[in-house]
């Protein structure tokens, strides 16, 4: 049986491990393994929002209740529609379901990286149930207790990481689009934040709003840091 945890690291007593193309097994198989090596609360946790120019990064933490949904997959594979779809019967059908928002500001100051596994630790602590193991898409860990396993791909290949996609993504689109509220100017309730070719001609119109991330590119090459 594939060894999901190993022990020590540098940033605290949590096993930690990683899945690779090679060696992860296929859609439901690893949460399978895991729950037959006697793990009977798995978290998957995703993100949203590490590459656009403007607003926070989020990030999902969810337990699943043994009958999944169907249609679980990466959401980014999926129609906005169908998406909220799914966040619904999620948010209906899960044991738990925990979220992280770091700011645009948090995000200038310790890096996008960072700022991510800040977002992932914040929605693992405000879950309500306890758990025993945490699925996490790629390789970006948090620093928790309980053991962690990075799978590669992951929101493609584990449903739980793909759940926690759906509510990360669809939680960050309507803070996005009540953005656009306040900042008219940038259409984030369409682009969300993405640098669109209509997006960078208003940020060189009009300058950077104050959910702006200054420190990345273009917003920082055009206005250096600041306005």
């Amino acid at each position: 049986m594939q060894n999901y945890s190993t022990s020590g690291s540098e940033r605290g007593k949590q096993r930690r491990s990683s899945l690779s193309d090679c060696d992860q097994p296929t859609w439901i198989d690893i949460e399978a393994r895991l729950r037959r090596a006697g793990y009977s609360r798995i978290v998957g946790v995703d993100e949203a929002g590490r590459g656009p120019l403007a607003g926070p990064v989020v990030a999902a933490a969810i337990i699943l209740d043994k009958d999944i949904p169907g249609g679980i997959r990466d959401s980014k594979k999926l129609t906005p529609e169908r998406r909220l779809v799914l966040a619904q019967a999620l948010s209906a059908s899960a044991i738990d379901i925990g979220i992280g928002i770091i700011s645009p500001s948090t995000i200038d100051r310790v890096n996008i990286l960072e700022a991510t596994r800040l977002a992932m630790e914040q929605a693992l602590e405000s879950l309500h149930t306890d758990f025993d193991c945490v699925l996490v898409d790629g390789d970006s860990l948090p620093d928790i207790e309980s053991p962690v396993i990075g799978v590669i791909k992951g929101d493609a290949r584990c449903p739980s990481i793909a759940a926690a996609s759906i509510i990360a993504k669809v939680v960050r689109d309507r803070l996005m689009e009540s953005m656009d509220l306040v900042y008219p100017r940038y259409n984030f309730k369409s682009n969300k934040g993405y640098g669109t070719r209509e997006h960078i001609e208003a940020l060189r119109k009009y300058g950077p709003s104050r959910i702006h991330r200054y420190s990345f590119e273009p917003v920082f090459r055009l206005f250096e840091g600041g306005s």
